[in-house]
């Protein structure tokens, strides 16, 4: 799949710490809990650390009580990409980085938030980068 940013795996490693490098380019997930976006109440916007992409506002952030940082909706309609995800015995929905491809987290519906949309983008906090609006 052609992305607006491409780089080489050894470009990705070079450029990525070891746990966002598993995280962003192999799907792997942080733990619960310990992101440092789980509970951030912080103004701003959420870009991907891969790219700089901007994919979700402070504004749709929720506390979901889940163990990661959890939006109701991305910025842009286009920001991110979701596929279907059958790993781990599941089936779900896999959101990536519309511009570079990297995994940021997992969507879900239907589980009652109280949110304008009813979905909960679980994301990763090593997926993101919080830009504070200027105060």
């Amino acid at each position: 799949m052609g992305y607006d940013v491409e780089k080489t795996d050894e470009q990705w490693r070079a450029e990525l710490s070891p746990e966002e490098y598993q995280v962003l380019r192999q799907a792997g997930t942080e733990r619960p809990f310990t992101g440092e976006y789980t509970d951030t109440e912080t103004t701003g916007v959420y870009s991907c650390r891969a790219c700089g992409a901007e994919l979700f506002t402070s504004g749709a952030k929720f506390a979901s009580h889940c163990g990661w940082p959890s939006f109701y909706d991305p910025k842009d309609t286009d920001a991110v990409e979701l596929i279907q995800d059958h790993s781990h015995g599941m089936v779900r929905t896999e959101v990536r980085c519309a511009r570079c491809g990297s995994h940021l987290g997992h969507v879900f519906e239907g589980e009652g938030y109280p949110t304008p949309t009813d979905q909960r983008y679980c994301i990763n906090s090593v997926s993101l980068r919080l830009e504070p609006a200027d105060g």
